[in-house]
């Protein structure tokens, strides 16, 4: 269906007209930095163009109100003298002859992206727009933003699309006030932000961006501020707040459209800021949520005021959503306490909203970290304390250019017996050459008895060569039926070249003996059992209590458990393993293929026992770039599923950084924080 790009180099076409050093970093360079960096990559070629339209004063009023739009209309027709008058009403924004006009073609843009992605004509998309708009509210402009593109395309799509349920979340550094305060009581909208915050003392300085900020009314639970108290947050901060706090929330929202507030001032180098989260992080997080509501997911550009970093965040970001793999996660370690005393106290006060969050242990006293997270500037200066204000850096910050994402020239290869037929759109693999006489001999004598015949011989041989091709990057991913997964498992963690390999082994049945003594493995065991006495860090057993037909149990799991391991394994090669009798949803399965993804490059390998063809397609289709269907909106997990995960978390969090959700406390061990969970559920 493809990726659109909404641009039109119009929105460009205004500029600051007097001394203000609070706008100042509000350039049209922006945009336009962002635009040629999608042209020089060829992506932008690769997207499907949609027509920039003004947005009615109908859809601006979806927001806004009348008194405001009227006196917005007037700015064209005013001198330099009245136009500074104007502004002085607003906090941190100017106006510009031109800037009513731009406005409207911003709204205008993201509205013509809603209706692509909604309507089918497209997949995804990003709007690239200027002026942005998540601080304008009702009757003020703020902040850069003179009209709330995001608000409006949320009221718009409900209207028009018939939107049930809209999630927003906004990954600028600032908080998007102006959104808040247009579905703080609104149930239907999900309003996700994290943003620079330091205890109140950052722009825009507001009580209510902090954590217990929830909404109101109907719509408490449904606002979660997620606020950096310290600059320098990472990778790994960025990941553990999406694992720990809005995946799952948002898998039990059940969005039916998902709109990003791309603001790439949370990037490195970005003098608002001073965060270290390099380009490619944003490849993830976009990923990330590319399965939520059937993948309807629309990109819309805030701030981002370093223009190396925001062209390349751009472009990590439009790339993944052509259906690119993300690159291999860089510099993860674990969170830093300040992190995760923002994800524990998020966790804690929406317990009570979201049943995925129920395990969150209770709220410690408030006090406010002193400890330093990771040094944004070389200097040691503090930086802005506004919109666009303070001092600039002394001192550029360097890091690397983010690395080229070649895609291989097959995206998907099935291995199938000559019966099956091969999936529209893959490719069925048959290596060029056979297996010689030697590795004939070597897979019977480890892997296959002497009377069975030369058809396993080759199929065997076939998927090791796939994975071969996988490891050079000439095939992305891949799908095969084989007689026994067992022995294909342990023959490909045997095999592969992969300094790391990630075993996701899905269903009942005991998981190779080779396989958990081979040091290069990770082994994610979902099952209903826990059939090996054995624990180690490399090997990890996921119980549920309903086995892998629990929905809401086996995505808790993936969100809470898998998905961190893996980032923080950061394997070159994933084998996921669906095992006889796997009672896992055809929806539930798919998502599980989709997430993993975001790992190894894309080089994921679906092993499948041959008797099960009938999710042959419908995984082929997922590994082939389609989003998976939506879950819904999800229902409570089960308690002892609920403890389970918990106690497992613990113990592993130590070997396993990211799975952490709470910051060192001396006051309680983590024995403590389970057994405070088994008291409040008998309370």
């Amino acid at each position: 269906m493809g990726t659109a790009l909404v641009y039109d180099d119009e929105m460009t076409k205004y500029k600051l007209l007097w001394v203000d050093p609070v706008c100042e970093p509000e350039v049209p360079e922006r945009l336009q930095v962002s635009h040629q960096a999608l042209v020089r990559s060829g992506l932008a070629g690769c997207c499907v163009p949609v027509p920039v339209r003004e947005a009615t004063d109908e859809e601006i009023l979806l927001v806004h109100s009348e008194e405001y739009l009227e006196g917005v209309k007037k700015t064209p027709f005013m001198d330099l003298e009245d136009l500074m008058a104007f502004t002085q009403q607003y906090g941190d924004v100017y106006f510009h002859p031109n800037i009513y006009h731009c406005a409207k073609l911003a709204i205008g843009a993201t509205l013509q992206l809603v209706d692509s992605v909604m309507t089918g004509k497209v997949r995804n998309g990003m709007a690239l727009v200027r002026p942005p708009g998540h601080h304008s509210q009702t009757s003020q402009a703020n902040g850069f933003c003179v009209f709330n593109n995001v608000a409006i395309a949320a009221q718009y799509a409900k209207k028009h699309h018939r939107a049930k349920r809209v999630l927003i979340v906004d990954w600028d550094i600032h908080h998007g006030q102006g959104i808040q305060y247009c579905f703080e009581d609104d149930p239907s909208v999900l309003y996700f932000s994290w943003h620079r915050y330091e205890h109140q003392s950052f722009w825009p300085n507001l009580r209510e961006s902090d954590f217990d900020s929830v909404g109101s009314g109907k719509g408490a639970g449904f606002n979660i501020n997620v606020p950096w108290n310290q600059v320098g947050m990472g990778n790994s901060d960025y990941l553990a707040v999406f694992f720990h706090v809005l995946l799952p929330v948002a898998y039990e929202f059940g969005p039916d459209l998902v709109l990003i507030s791309a603001g790439f001032d949370s990037a490195i180098g970005d003098p608002e800021g001073l965060m270290c989260a390099t380009p490619d992080i944003f490849a993830h997080l976009t990923h990330l949520l590319m399965n939520l509501a059937g993948g309807k997911v629309c990109a819309v550009l805030e701030g981002g005021y370093n223009l190396t970093s925001l062209a390349q965040s751009v472009c990590q970001t439009v790339q993944t959503l052509l259906g690119d793999p993300p690159p291999h996660p860089a510099n993860l370690g674990g969170p830093c306490e300040s992190a995760l005393e923002s994800v524990h106290s998020a966790r804690s006060v929406h317990k009570k909203y979201w049943s995925c969050l129920q395990h969150a242990a209770a709220p410690f006293p408030e006090e406010p970290s002193t400890k330093t997270c990771r040094p944004a500037q070389q200097d040691g200066s503090q930086g802005p304390q506004s919109n666009g204000g303070g001092e600039a850096q002394k001192e550029a910050i360097v890091w690397p250019e983010p690395l080229q994402r070649d895609a291989p020239s097959v995206r998907t290869a099935l291995v199938l017996p000559d019966a099956v037929a091969c999936a529209d759109g893959c490719e069925r693999f048959s290596p060029a050459e056979g297996p010689d006489s030697m590795a004939t001999a070597g897979l019977r004598k480890h892997f296959l008895k002497e009377s069975e015949d030369g058809v396993n011989v080759k199929l065997l041989y076939n998927i090791t060569a796939l994975v071969g091709q996988m490891e050079k990057n000439e095939i992305r991913n891949g799908l095969a039926l084989v007689p026994d997964v067992s022995m294909a498992t342990t023959l490909l963690t045997s095999t592969s070249l992969s300094k790391r390999v990630l075993v996701v082994w899905v269903g009942d049945g005991l998981v190779p003996a080779q396989v958990l003594e081979d040091e290069k493995t990770l082994v994610v065991h979902i099952s209903s059992t826990a059939p090996h006495e054995a624990q180690s860090k490399y090997y990890v057993p996921i119980t549920l209590k309903q086995g892998c037909g629990d929905t809401v149990g086996l995505m808790q799991a993936a969100l809470g458990l898998l998905l961190p391991l893996g980032y923080q394994y950061a394997p070159g090669l994933v084998l996921l393993v669906r095992l006889p009798g796997c009672r896992a949803r055809e929806d539930l399965w798919l998502q599980l293929t989709g997430l993993l993804q975001g790992l190894a490059a894309g080089h994921t390998l679906v092993l499948v026992q041959e008797n099960e063809t009938a999710s042959v397609g419908i995984t082929a289709s997922c590994l082939l770039g389609n989003a998976a269907p939506s879950l819904g909106s999800l229902a409570a997990p089960g308690p002892e599923d609920v403890e389970s995960f918990e106690r497992l978390r613990l113990r592993l969090q130590t070997d396993w950084p990211l799975l952490q959700t709470t910051a060192p406390d001396k006051r309680r061990s983590n024995t403590d924080v389970v057994l405070s969970h088994d008291n409040e559920k008998t309370l």
